[in-house]
């Protein structure tokens, strides 16, 4: 399936039915007074979260969505009735944008979760309404309102606590394979990865958290080199980012240090808030490099960066150093989730 993050798309719910004018007529009741109906109101443009979506490709081809209006009042106290919403079913993670007031509508976090996007009219009047002691025989009746109409725009942010950055050919890819259930194309040419993958790791006995591959950054990301910045929104939403370094690149002429530099430079210019995340040095392909030489690579490396935080050593491929990756992972996700949970006034939702 093609994976499509972003579409425009136009909504509009169902106009309300008019009320009906009508007297009530039968043998033997000359005077049987005003029975005309109320019209049903229209239907309304609802969001729906669907945990079995991952993608928005439906909407970029189905651009209209109407909901039914709703039925005229009629004859003998028949109210109209109501239009029937239109579903709008979507993945969890999507944000939906007003592309008129650039409002956000909403944004579907949880599975079930329903939003109006946009409301119905309401249906109008019949003269049985205007009835009373000083109005025996009304003639009044109003038309049924309109109903919302909206231009969205719809955006997709994948859920996940650990994202993955780097370089393209970093073995990211690799990485998440290896630790997860996600089978992402893995290749040796860059930009393997056109699109976001997600995979569950498993820490033990419901002890779990998803981790997401977006495609690698190259420098001048932000004047559309490459791939662009155009991923890296799913990384918003993530608790932790792992940056992914190749230490034994196959061109000798490469520094893995001057490719990180880049790839946090492009971070940066994207948005300093997800500059600022929490993020740990993960470095990959260690088995191409002699043992009694890596740590010595990985205080060079930490060095020249001027990093603090935790450094790992890992190769994906040979599969080496991962359990101490993800045991300390799923320790320092834990952590902030008992931290959150205690916080005043915060929900937490647990795993």
């Amino acid at each position: 399936m093609k994976f499509v993050d972003e579409a425009v798309i136009d909504v509009a719910a169902g106009n309300g039915g008019a009320g009906c004018v009508s007297f009530r007529r039968e043998k033997y009741i000359p005077f049987g007074g005003p029975d005309g109906g109320d019209g049903g109101r229209g239907g309304s443009a609802v969001a729906v979260a669907d945990p079995s979506l991952n993608t928005l490709v439906d909407y970029r081809y189905a651009r209209r969505h109407e909901a039914a209006n709703g039925e005229p009042g009629r004859g003998s106290d028949q109210f109209g009735a109501a239009g029937r919403d239109v579903e709008l079913r979507m993945p969890i993670g999507t944000i939906v944008r007003d592309l008129g007031t650039g409002q956000v509508l909403a944004e579907l976090m949880q599975a079930g979760e329903r939003v109006v996007l946009a409301k119905g009219g309401d249906g109008g009047f019949g003269n049985l309404h205007y009835k009373s002691s000083t109005n025996r025989s009304p003639r009044q009746k109003t038309p049924g309102w309109p109903g919302e109409q909206r231009k969205l725009q719809l955006e997709l942010r994948l859920l996940a606590d650990v994202g993955l950055l780097g370089m393209p050919n970093a073995g990211k890819s690799t990485l998440i394979s290896v630790i997860s259930n996600a089978r992402p194309k893995i290749a040796d040419y860059p930009f393997t990865t056109l699109h976001p993958n997600l995979g569950v790791v498993r820490a033990g006995p419901s002890r779990s958290f998803v981790v997401a591959d977006i495609p690698g950054l190259i420098e001048g990301a932000a004047e559309g080199a490459g791939l662009g910045h155009h991923f890296l929104r799913h990384l918003r939403r993530t608790r932790l980012l792992w940056h992914v370094i190749d230490v034994a690149p196959l061109d000798a002429a490469v520094d893995p240090v001057r490719q990180a530099k880049a790839v946090l430079a492009e971070l940066r210019k994207y948005d300093e808030e997800l500059y600022r995340k929490p993020r740990w040095l993960v470095l990959n392909k260690i088995d191409m490099i002699k043992p009694v030489r890596r740590d010595g690579l990985a205080r060079e490396i930490a060095r020249r960066l001027r990093w603090k935080g935790p450094v790992f050593q890992v190769s994906a491929l040979a599969r080496e150093g991962l359990k101490p990756l993800v045991e300390s992972t799923w320790q320092h996700l834990d952590a902030a989730r008992t931290e959150r949970a205690a916080a005043p006034g915060v929900r937490f939702a647990q795993n």
